[in-house]
């Protein structure tokens, strides 16, 4: 599994790769979709955003986002 934009998310990066890597091969494809990964997915992503801000990323990809949006995308901001 590869590493996270942010080092201190790489941990937690890998803990859910599993988690979601297991739920994937070992319910979902068995016809079992009830979520199991949700709790690792919303930490990563909140060390994620953390990160895009501390390496001012977030207002790149804010900017990016009103030059050329994604049609029918929904909102991706934290706010």
């Amino acid at each position: 599994m590869s590493s996270s934009i942010g080092e201190k998310c790489t941990k937690i990066k890998q803990e859910y790769d599993s988690c979601f890597n297991t739920w994937y091969s070992e319910k979902f494809l068995k016809g079992d979709a009830t979520p199991m990964c949700d709790e690792l997915f919303f930490k990563y992503k909140d060390c994620l955003l953390k990160t895009l801000e501390e390496k001012k990323l977030d207002t790149l990809l804010a900017d990016a986002r009103k030059d050329n949006p994604f049609p029918n995308a929904s909102s991706t901001s934290s706010s």
